[in-house]
């Protein structure tokens, strides 16, 4: 009788195994994102920090109409990504519904005020760090192997969609953040750029290390064009000159270096994402997105609505899906959603050496 009970557990927990097995194989593929405010989906909300997005109106426009700490009024890019694959939004990393079946959809590494170097954000105190994210990424493999054995969780990962969305912040939240910053003062713009390309090179070349083999990488959006560069640098509603030409130095250098990283690695592992045209085409042609302006924000305060934080006491427009940006930095849901179709279907002008539907489409075939 013991042996038969023995015998009974044993394949019970056997095809426990397999069926989680075959989620991690067949089912939709995992997702993982790493980054900054672009991107989190809510990790800062169990952070002591102020880089947080927890409360209305962010969220007026998602599914539950609640803050969920997404930078956004709705969805933001992860989570569209994840719709189109057909799969379920990832969760923060630091969230306690992680866990059992939730590990193989994916996991949000991404911290609001993050950059690539670690004194980028500092005034926000207690954040994600890009290394301390990846180090997340170790444990949380750890955890897989738990649950789907050794060879499954190296599948579940090398067979991954991972984004990862850097460098904004390195910029209007370090070198430009006072007029005399320390890294301003210590690097010219052209050897700041040159520095942040040669920090980003380790950080891809441990993602792979990890084992990511599939990675968009977003290049900086034109950060001179956001509401709150244009209300503090911009001159008659232009976009600040400074910022723009911090992105057009660093966007072009970032997709040398994807070059050179997937002739290291001997295949297109990283995937550059032309972020700033992607924002540039509605920026210079708002109505032809169906934007009344480019220019101001939906939500906050004083000129461009481009000031201070998005908060229950900002000004707050009645048609979200009439303004390209949500608050001073971060698109609305609808602009997530054309950035996204970019990414998915554009051509080699925005995404190199190839867009999310030909990867998808070459990896169906494997």
């Amino acid at each position: 009788m013991e042996t038969t009970l023995a015998i009974f557990l044993f394949l019970t927990l056997l095809l426990s195994f397999m069926s989680s097995f075959v989620v991690g194989q067949n089912g939709p593929r995992a997702f993982f994102v790493f980054g900054d405010s672009l991107v989190d989906s809510g990790n800062n909300n169990f952070l002591a920090t102020t880089a947080r997005a927890d409360s209305p109106p962010y969220g007026i426009d998602y599914p539950t109409h609640r803050a969920t700490g997404r930078f956004s009024n709705g969805l933001n890019i992860p989570d569209i990504i994840s719709e189109r694959l057909g799969s379920q939004p990832t969760l923060p990393y630091l969230s306690p519904e992680l866990t059992g079946q939730r590990l193989l959809v994916g996991a949000n590494f991404a911290s609001a005020g993050i950059g690539i170097l670690n004194d980028t954000g500092i005034q926000f105190l207690n954040i994600i760090r890009i290394y301390r994210q990846l180090d997340y990424f170790r444990q949380y493999q750890q955890r897989v192997r738990a649950l789907i054995g050794e060879a499954g969780a190296k599948q579940l990962v090398n067979r991954a969609l991972v984004l990862i969305t850097l460098g904004g912040n390195d910029f209007v939240n370090n070198y430009y953040l006072v007029p005399f910053s320390v890294r301003s003062t210590q690097f010219t713009l052209p050897a700041y750029v040159d520095y942040l390309i040669q920090e980003y090179s380790r950080i891809l070349e441990k993602l792979y290390d990890l084992g990511a083999r599939r990675v968009l990488v977003t290049g900086t959006g034109p950060l001179g064009c956001v509401p709150s560069e244009i209300a503090q640098r911009g001159r008659n509603g232009n976009c600040a000159e400074e910022p723009q030409r911090a992105a057009a130095l660093f966007n072009p250098r970032l997709v040398d270096m994807i070059s050179k990283l997937n002739n290291k690695a001997g295949s297109n592992v990283f995937v550059a994402a032309n972020a700033f045209k992607m924002h540039m085409d509605f920026i210079e042609s708002p109505q032809s997105y169906g934007f009344v302006t480019s220019k101001v924000a939906c939500c906050g305060q004083g000129p461009y609505n481009g000031l201070g934080i998005c908060s229950v006491v900002s000004n707050l427009c009645p048609n979200r899906d009439a303004y390209a940006f949500w608050d001073a930095f971060h698109p609305t849901e609808k602009a997530n959603r054309l950035i996204v179709e970019q990414i998915l279907s554009g051509n080699t002008d925005y995404m190199h050496p190839m867009n999310l539907s030909t990867i998808m489409e070459l990896d169906s075939r494997v």
